[in-house]
């Protein structure tokens, strides 16, 4: 190769060189935004708790007396409208030895957990099983049953709230929006159980008749999103 040859390709190299970081800089404009929003959603499913006690004077005595009033609530609330086979789970069992003056006694308890798919009828149910011999309620607590399907619809709301003020950001900047290059989840679905009792214990004589309003749940979404600036 001659020297003037060896020159121009010297030549062209530098200036390679000079515009290389120029377009790596153009490359790498962005713009990114967080992007939140929340769902409101109508609470669909029900989750209500019975428990039976019994005093007797033997232990014996008292557990019999437990599962032969328990059965009679299962039975009840497997057959009530909007519980589904599976819906009703048993809990633990308790017994406890205590003193009436002279004498003493023994206090079995059983519990059951019942999932309602008609929560605008938990009231019903918990007149029904404690018609059914329970002696105690708790709940009822309201919840969406699909968070999934509230969460993912809350998700493409938050993304559009990330699009639309990256969107105001790019022409403040006197760009224009381009494609999204990164979108990052958040910590995951957040859900505000809206509507529910405070889940404690209550004797049967204050729960009987109680009106229910499922109300709504709130899911929250939120997003981060890195879009082309152009």
């Amino acid at each position: 190769m001659n020297p003037r040859s060896m020159t121009k390709l010297v030549i062209g190299l530098a200036a390679l060189a000079l515009l290389a970081p120029a377009s790596a800089l153009a490359q790498e404009r962005t713009v990114s935004a967080d992007g939140e929003a929340t769902l409101r959603v109508a609470n669909d499913t029900a989750f209500v708790g019975f428990g039976v006690s019994r005093e007797r004077r033997t232990r014996a005595a008292a557990l019999q007396a437990v599962a032969a009033g328990l059965r009679k609530v299962i039975a009840t609330s497997e057959r009530f409208p909007g519980v589904d086979p599976g819906d009703v789970i048993t809990g633990r069992i308790s017994i406890g030895k205590l003193h009436r003056g002279e004498r003493t006694l023994y206090r079995a308890g059983e519990g059951i957990a019942v999932t309602l798919h008609q929560p605008k009828r938990a009231g019903e149910l918990i007149d029904a099983a404690l018609g059914a011999g329970a002696s105690g309620v708790s709940g009822p607590r309201f919840f969406v049953a699909d968070t999934e399907a509230a969460f993912r619809t809350a998700l493409a709301r938050a993304f559009d709230a990330a699009q639309a003020r990256a969107s105001t950001l790019a022409a403040k900047a006197g760009g224009a929006l381009g494609a999204a290059i990164t979108v990052d989840e958040g910590s995951g679905p957040e859900v505000f159980f809206a509507g529910s009792a405070d889940g404690k214990s209550t004797p049967a004589s204050q729960e009987a008749s109680a009106p229910t309003r499922p109300g709504r749940s709130a899911v929250t979404a939120t997003v981060h999103v890195v879009f082309e600036l152009r």
